[in-house]
């Protein structure tokens, strides 16, 4: 994150040396501020919709629990053809023999859905204390416009880019779970390729960052993606969006992970999480932050409405996460390190289509 971000408070290092290091994974990456640990304390007590799904007995592999209704979907389109998802169930490799002796612990499935404010079908997570006009937002006009051009108008980039999912849904993980990887088949790359994809079939052109900016280290990994974001902005001039795609993570006490989900199409994919921050006390400079509330209100209305239970609630807190770097910025989290790659690959073409209809409204 940025300079000014980086200066911690002591609430945020306390929590953040207490937390496990798989529960934390993608959390950790941005706690470096007070707003990042608000941000991970307020996903954590997200868990409080999930009940009576930690599971005491970790000697066997338990199944999963599936908390919550999932939506009926009413479209039968499969996102993800049969040559594809192929290629993606040969990535996964891990089998019991592989971690014999070792210890399980449960995951549970969780549709998240309402929060402290709503509108029109959609929840927000006000992390504020300021007052949100949800429907202002929704109906204020974009600060910029479509163009019919072949120059990229969104650009994707992974601020922790060796973030991954788990390799099977099994209900359960091995102790020696571990949630990042530098193959690029693997981890968030792949779900922005996807992103990509779905947008260029959708007459958008978008370019893709894959630099992993935590690799070798998270130290630095802000600092490192805004570099590359003012370089993408520099040789295209015509980016209007820019999101930095990360995918999540929720772990008990008692090392159960949270895997948000929904159905579409009768397969299941990644509940997304789209984040927008704000400059409320004025600790960065990060004037235009409402042109970002207003992009982000306008995907997750229209996420929700073409694809029901796609999000979990917007969160809108005190962070920054260069977002200030341009309007027309967010983080969007992807699933969490319960997901599987195919379940997160379907929410980042779905999240294409949304971006390019989002985007050729105004």
């Amino acid at each position: 994150m940025r300079a000014s971000e980086r200066v911690g408070k002591a609430s945020a290092l306390i929590f953040a040396a207490l937390m496990s290091v798989f529960g934390t994974v993608c959390t950790c990456g941005r706690i470096a501020s007070a707003a990042g640990a608000s941000r991970a304390l307020t996903a954590t007590a997200g868990l409080a919709m999930v009940e009576n799904a930690a599971s005491t007995d970790f000697d066997k592999a338990p199944k999963a629990k599936s908390e919550g209704s999932m939506p009926e979907p009413d479209d039968t389109y499969t996102f993800i053809d049969s040559d594809e998802d192929t290629e993606l169930a040969d990535l996964s490799h891990d089998s019991d023999e592989d971690h014999t002796g070792e210890d399980t612990y449960l995951v549970t499935e969780s549709l998240f859905r309402e929060s402290n404010m709503s509108y029109g079908g959609f929840y927000v997570k006000n992390a504020t204390d300021l007052s949100l006009d949800l429907r202002g937002f929704l109906n204020a006009k974009l600060p910029f416009s479509y163009e019919e051009t072949k120059e990229p108008q969104v650009l994707i980039v992974h601020t922790h880019a060796t973030e991954s999912y788990m390799d099977s849904d099994l209900g359960y993980y091995y102790e020696s779970f571990y949630p990042r990887s530098t193959d690029d088949k693997r981890n968030i790359v792949r779900v922005g390729d996807a992103i990509c994809e779905s947008l260029e079939k959708e007459g958008v052109a978008c370019v893709h960052c894959t630099e992993h900016h935590d690799d070798p280290s998270y130290l630095g990994a802000y600092d490192n993606s805004a570099d590359s974001i003012s370089e993408y902005m520099e040789k295209y001039p015509s980016i209007k969006i820019i999101l930095d795609i990360h995918r999540d993570s929720i772990t008990t006490e008692e090392n159960e992970k949270i895997k948000p989900t929904f159905t579409y199409g009768g397969e299941k994919a990644a509940q997304i999480m789209i984040m927008c921050g704000n400059d409320n006390y004025g600790y960065y400079d990060f004037p235009d932050w409402e042109q970002n509330m207003s992009l982000a209100v306008k995907l997750q209305s229209t996420a929700e409405n073409d694809y029901p239970g796609m999000t979990r609630p917007l969160y809108f807190g005190n962070f920054m996460y260069n977002m200030n770097m341009a309007p027309g910025s967010l983080l969007i989290e992807i699933g969490t390190d319960a997901n599987t790659l195919p379940e997160a690959v379907r929410s980042g073409k779905m999240l294409g289509t949304v971006i390019a209809k989002v985007l050729k409204a105004g």
